[in-house]
């Protein structure tokens, strides 16, 4: 039976979310239903050249409030050209990061306040609400040493940012238990692919 769902992967970097995501996707589908996925910042084209501007624009210092205004604009499009349409199709949509990343990074990571940013962030929104959010937790360390690629702009930071992004994420979970569920990401793949498709299943039960 067709549902329509909306859940969100989180994590510092490295925490491999875009590996279980995809896990996620071929189980689900092998379960018959309905599965989108994307990501963020991206997902559009217009929101993809705003993800290129974010991890790759070096030439001046992106001030925090411009930083949180650009992943905003593409989430504005993503929201608007594919996850609403998505859902009233009653398709499951996965999406690697979304709005709990800008409160996070921007609001607690950046500074410029929890509460101002999901005040800021929930006008963009408006009902396109994650039913779960799955927050894929390991030690900013671990997480940055398996990154094989080169660093983005953002992955680039000091490690002091990094831990900052976690004890964002740790509070958003306090503050919003029944939608946001943590995953030790410091276990193997399939014991992190397991402990999330029980929260998974959980909710479409």
């Amino acid at each position: 039976m067709d549902k329509a769902l909306f859940i969100t992967f989180e994590g510092g970097e490295g925490a491999g979310k875009t590996t279980l995501i995809e896990k996620v996707k071929k189980a689900l589908l092998k379960k018959k239903l309905k599965v989108l996925l994307t990501r963020e910042p991206g997902g559009t084209k217009l929101g993809e050249q705003i993800r290129d501007i974010l991890l790759n624009y070096r030439e001046e210092k992106i001030s925090p409030k411009a930083e949180l205004s650009l992943f905003l604009a593409s989430r504005a499009q993503h929201i608007y050209q594919v996850i609403k349409p998505s859902l009233s199709e009653n398709k499951i949509v996965l999406c690697d990061r979304y709005n709990d990343s800008s409160i996070a990074y921007q609001g607690h990571a950046r500074g410029l306040g929890i509460d101002e940013v999901i005040n800021y962030s929930y006008y963009i929104l408006e009902d396109a609400i994650p039913d779960l959010t799955l927050y894929l937790d390991v030690d900013p360390k671990v997480g940055l040493s398996r990154v094989k690629k080169g660093l983005d702009r953002i992955e680039s930071e000091k490690m002091e940012f990094h831990y900052k992004i976690r004890e964002g994420f740790y509070i958003l979970e306090e503050r919003f238990p029944e939608r946001i569920k943590i995953i030790d990401a410091s276990k193997t793949q399939e014991e992190v692919f397991e402990n999330t498709m029980q929260f998974i299943l959980n909710l479409l039960d």
